[in-house]
């Protein structure tokens, strides 16, 4: 059973000098925790001297290199059987951590899902939205909150995909992802956030088209046919109904209905060579 004894906390943290003390005496207060890791990911305040004062241990890393990062240091370093990362800026309540914990008896990851309503501006809200929605479709997965930075995971599952974690914000989408296409169970517990302190790091107008990206990526790497599939039978469709739409019309096929067929026949099968690859790389993993 997932017990705090056995669990390491994970921190990442980037100028959270005014949350971070408040956040570790309440991690402290909510279980026996084996370990509270904060790493400090070049922070320019006194973010590392608060955490280390409220009792953490500490990471430091020597300039900014991304909560990505972060929390790779933090997992690589955990000595704890299970792993809970919560981001430092105050967001999330340290009071849900032992709820998350308790459901990785059935599960393999526990999210933190929060409320839309919790969302800052309703710009972030329809953001989020959209990309939950994107992420359920590609996954077959109902998928309430991509981007929560609190989780709870067994620590040996966890490191299975630090090599695809970016080290930029991605994270949560990133391992949400990998775990789903994987084939390990996901269960999304929902929790109460308050409104983090300081600024955020993350723009949707700037940093949105990114989170897509990540999004095709992480699906093409475990189920390459969601992503070339639609592809393939949008072309193919284009290609077929435009010819038969001119022949109709002008006795005659077009350039442009060949080169659409062709393409979408080439798109499924560089598709089935993806899908190949991943299986063959599923296959490989399992057997290690």
């Amino acid at each position: 059973m997932a017990e705090p004894s056995s669990t390491t906390v994970v921190v990442p943290a980037f100028n959270e000098g005014p949350s971070i003390a408040g956040l570790i005496r309440d991690l402290r207060a909510a279980g026996s925790w084996r370990e509270i890791l904060v790493v400090d990911d070049g922070s320019t305040d006194d973010t590392a001297a608060r955490a280390e004062e409220a009792g953490a241990r500490i990471i430091r890393h020597p300039y900014n290199k991304g909560n990505g990062a972060a929390v790779k240091s933090g997992v690589r370093a955990a000595g704890g059987t299970h792993v809970l990362i919560i981001d430092g800026d105050g967001q999330h309540r340290a009071e849900d951590a032992p709820r998350l914990l308790a459901r990785l008896d059935e599960y393999d990851l526990v999210v933190g899902a929060r409320a839309a309503s919790t969302q800052a501006t309703l710009g972030r809200r329809l953001g989020n939205a959209l990309l939950n929605t994107l992420a359920s479709h590609l996954t077959e997965h109902p998928i309430p909150d991509l981007t929560s930075g609190f989780r709870a995971a067994r620590t040996a599952h966890f490191r299975e995909f630090l090599h695809l974690l970016p080290n930029g914000f991605s994270t949560p989408a990133t391992t949400t992802l990998a775990f789903l296409r994987a084939g390990y169970s996901v269960a999304f517990e929902p929790t109460a956030a308050r409104r983090r302190r300081g600024v955020s790091k993350i723009r949707f107008t700037r940093d949105g088209f990114k989170f897509v990206l990540i999004l095709v990526r992480i699906v093409t790497i475990f189920s390459p046919l969601r992503v070339f599939m639609p592809l393939s039978l949008a072309c193919l469709g284009g290609g077929v109904g435009y010819a038969l739409w001119t022949i109709a019309t002008e006795m005659h096929i077009t350039n442009t209905s060949v080169l659409l067929t062709v393409l979408g026949v080439l798109i499924f099968l560089i598709g089935l060579v993806s899908d190949q690859i991943s299986a063959l790389r599923m296959d490989t993993r399992n057997r290690g």
